[in-house]
């Protein structure tokens, strides 16, 4: 098994997805890999620096997922289903429901 942690964040309330966005590119500076999956809401649209930030944890093999197609089109983040994201969640050595109300 790999010496480096694999973490996904799980964004359920619209509320707290750009922080947890800054969260998991906290962790892959920290030399983790880092995801995020955006579940059931429509994000705000990105500005500029957080456009940034989610290419700079692509450049450390990290992703945010959305469930929401809207996300996808409106901020270029990756979709991914239900059944794709309990494949995924497989891979990862912890997961964080990020900012639950």
């Amino acid at each position: 098994m790999s010496e480096y942690k694999k973490v996904c964040f799980m964004y359920r309330h619209k509320d707290y997805t750009i922080d947890g966005m800054r969260s998991a590119l906290g962790l892959a500076v920290e030399n983790m890999y880092a995801y995020g999956a955006v579940l059931g809401h429509e994000m705000d649209t990105l500005n500029e620096d957080q456009q940034e930030a989610l290419e700079m944890l692509r450049d450390m093999e990290g992703e945010i997922y959305s469930t929401e197609t809207v996300n996808c089109e409106k901020n270029g983040v990756e979709s991914i289903t239900i059944e794709e994201l309990g494949e995924k969640l497989r891979e990862m050595t912890n997961i964080i429901p990020y900012g639950i109300k």
